[in-house]
C-alpha cells in the first residue's frame, strides 16, 4: 500500500473493544446459567460447601468467522433445476454428529470451556424474579430491601458505566462549536459516566419459620432435597432483604428450634409427628412475633410419611397459622416409590390462597418450588 493508515489514541473501538468483549462472555454466561438454574440450584456440591465456593458452568465457545471447505461432496438437498414441482416431498441433508452415533465419529467438535462463576454471582440470576409474597404494611418498618439509585453523570467513571447517549450528544456539541455538523470522533472530554448509589427500600419486619422433617423415614435423598430449598432459601432471603428473621424448626415425633447449623447438619430419627412443628411455629409466633408487626410465613418440607392419627391437628394447626402468616408452604418430597400420602390427601380439604403445596420428585423441581413460595404476586399468577 502506497499510503499511510494511522489509528489515533482517541479511536472510539479501541477504547470498547476490551468492554465489549468482557460484557459479552458475561452475557454468555448468564446465559449458560440461566437455561440450566434448575440443575444448578440442585447441584449437590454448591449444597454441601461453605457458601463461598466457585461454581464452574461449561460455557460453548464463540467461533471467528472464516471460510468452510465443502466436506458434502458437492451434493445438497433442494439444489439444481430438476423435475420437482409444488406439493413433492424432497428429502433432507443428512449431516454427520460431531461424535455421535455409531462408531467413531469423523466431524469436528463443539469447544466449551469452564467460565467460574461465585455463589454471590450466581445468587443473583436466581433470585432476580423472587421476592417475598403478599408483603403487608406493618407496624415496624424494619425489612430493607436493597435498590440502585440513578444519582449523577460524570466525566470520569468505570468503562462499563459510560453513557453512551449523553457521550455522543457532547462530541456533537464540542464539533458545533467548531463549525462542523453531525458527528465524527469522540475524545476523552467527551465521555460521561453514569453513576449509581446503593440505597435501602424500607418495608414491613418480616420472619420466616423454616420447618424440616428429620425422622427416620427422611432417607439421604429427601434430607438433601429438604435442605437444597433451605440453603437457597436462605441466601435469598439474606441477599434481597436486611433484618429478615430466620426461624429454624426440626421435627420427628416432637419439634424443638434449633441453630443454623444445627438444623442443615444434624439428623434424626423415630416417628413422624407433622402437627408438633406447626404447634410448635404458633407458641413462636404467640411469644415473639406480633402479627401485626410482623409478615410471617411459614414453609414444612417433609416426606409426608405421617402418623394418619395426626393429620386432623395437622390441618387444625395449618389453619390457625393461615390467620397469622402471610403464606403457608408445604413441600412433600416424592421418593422413588412414593405413593401420594394420607396428609398431602388431608391438606386438599384447605382452601385457601395463602396456602401452597408443591410436590418434589427430582433435584430439579427445587427452582420450581422456589419460584412458587417466592412469587411476589401470587394473587395475579404472575
Amino acid at each position: 500500500m502506497s499510503g499511510k493508515y494511522t489509528v489515533s489514541r482517541e479511536d472510539w473501538s479501541l477504547h470498547r473493544k476490551g468492554e465489549i468483549d468482557r460484557e459479552r462472555h458475561r452475557e454468555k454466561v448468564r446465559e449458560a446459567i440461566k437455561k440450566n438454574l434448575a440443575d444448578v440450584v440442585s447441584e449437590e456440591s454448591i449444597i454441601l460447601s461453605d457458601g463461598r465456593k466457585v461454581v464452574k458452568v461449561p460455557i460453548r465457545s464463540l467461533e471467528e468467522y472464516h471460510f468452510r471447505f465443502d466436506t458434502g461432496k458437492n451434493k445438497h438437498t433442494g439444489q439444481g433445476e430438476g423435475g420437482t414441482k409444488e406439493g413433492d416431498l424432497l428429502g433432507s441433508e443428512q449431516k454427520k454428529g460431531a461424535g455421535k452415533g455409531q462408531g467413531a465419529g469423523e466431524e469436528p467438535g463443539v469447544d466449551y470451556y469452564e467460565a467460574e462463576v461465585t455463589i454471590e454471582e450466581l445468587a443473583q440470576l436466581i433470585f432476580e424474579d423472587l421476592g417475598l409474597p403478599n408483603l403487608q404494611q406493618k407496624r415496624k418498618p424494619e425489612l430493607a430491601s436493597e435498590a440502585l439509585e440513578f444519582k449523577d453523570v460524570r466525566k470520569k467513571g468505570l468503562t462499563s458505566n459510560i453513557d453512551r447517549k449523553r457521550t455522543i450528544i457532547e462530541a456533537i456539541k464540542r464539533n458545533a462549536l467548531k463549525g462542523k455538523k453531525g458527528f465524527e470522533s469522540i475524545s476523552r472530554d467527551d465521555l460521561r459516566f453514569k453513576t449509581w448509589d446503593l440505597t435501602f427500600k424500607y418495608e414491613s419486619s418480616a420472619v420466616v419459620l423454616a420447618m424440616m422433617d428429620t425422622s427416620g423415614s427422611m432417607g439421604p435423598y429427601e434430607k438433601y432435597i429438604a435442605r437444597s430449598f433451605f440453603f437457597w432459601m436462605v441466601r435469598f432471603l439474606r441477599t434481597k432483604y436486611q433484618n429478615v428473621k430466620i426461624v429454624f424448626l426440626a421435627h420427628h415425633v416432637e419439634a424443638k428450634e434449633t441453630t443454623e447449623e444445627e438444623f442443615f447438619t444434624k439428623g434424626a430419627s423415630g416417628g413422624t409427628r407433622c402437627s408438633s412443628v406447626y404447634k410448635l411455629g404458633l407458641d413462636i409466633i404467640e411469644q415473639r412475633y406480633n402479627p401485626q408487626d410482623y409478615n410471617i410465613y411459614a414453609f414444612h418440607f417433609s416426606d409426608g410419611d405421617n402418623l394418619s392419627s395426626d393429620n386432623d391437628k395437622c390441618i387444625k394447626y395449618v389453619s390457625e397459622l393461615l390467620k397469622v402468616c402471610n403464606l403457608v408452604g408445604y413441600g412433600e418430597i416424592e421418593g422413588p416409590y412414593y405413593i401420594s400420602s394420607t396428609l398431602r390427601s388431608a391438606f386438599k380439604k384447605i382452601n385457601d390462597p395463602k396456602f401452597t403445596c408443591v410436590g418434589i420428585k427430582d433435584k430439579v423441581d427445587v427452582y420450581p418450588a422456589l419460584k412458587k413460595f417466592f412469587n411476589p404476586n401470587p394473587q395475579t399468577g404472575l
